[in-house]
């Protein structure tokens, strides 16, 4: 029970497959196989590509980019590869799409590079040397999310103060009180 492997992890030994059902079977999903990788050829490279498939019952099947007479000429050098017109358009739309996405996206890491220098500038103007006089920060140069982070700190702050306050004033009045039942 433990050595058992599913069918699909099994080596399948290469030979024809009798059962005449079972080869169509096989035959069918095979093609499919073979036409999906076809087309994730075509998608991801940009190749062309052509497959012409007889199945056991003599019937052709084929897949094709752009065409199979494109792709069967090129193949057999009858007529080199030619750039129509509407390719060459496409291409320059592809293209210029291309440098546009580009653009954007040095665009976006300039942005990026420039909000973490101000990141650290706030961060110095903010923090100092070990957070001395945060508060002082310019607040006109802060945005909402840094604004409520020095408030969040400035809450901190005041709950500290008051714990503080609180600590000293009973450790005052526990003296007070341990004085006066001394005397």
């Amino acid at each position: 029970m433990a050595g058992k492997q599913t069918r699909e992890h099994q080596r399948i030994e290469m030979k024809r497959i009798e059962n005449e059902d079972r080869r169509l079977i096989t035959f069918s999903k095979r093609r499919s196989g073979i036409y999906k990788i076809a087309s994730e050829l075509v998608t991801l490279c940009r190749a062309e590509v052509g497959v012409v498939v007889l199945s056991p019952s003599g019937n052709p099947f084929s897949f094709a980019h752009p065409s199979i007479d494109t792709v069967a000429n090129q193949f057999l050098n009858r007529n080199p590869p030619s750039i129509d017109g509407s390719y060459a358009l496409v291409e320059s739309n592809r293209q210029a799409r291309i440098n546009e996405l580009n653009q954007q996206y040095d665009e976006l890491i300039n942005q990026i590079k420039v909000e973490e220098a101000r990141n650290k500038v706030l961060k110095q103007l903010t923090e100092g040397k070990g957070n001395d006089a945060w508060w002082e920060a310019p607040i006109e140069e802060l945005n909402l999310e840094e604004l409520n982070q020095m408030k969040v700190r400035m809450e901190d702050l005041r709950r500290s103060l008051w714990m503080s306050i609180n600590q000293r004033t009973r450790g005052k009045a526990s003296k007070s009180i341990q004085g006066q039942s001394s005397d």
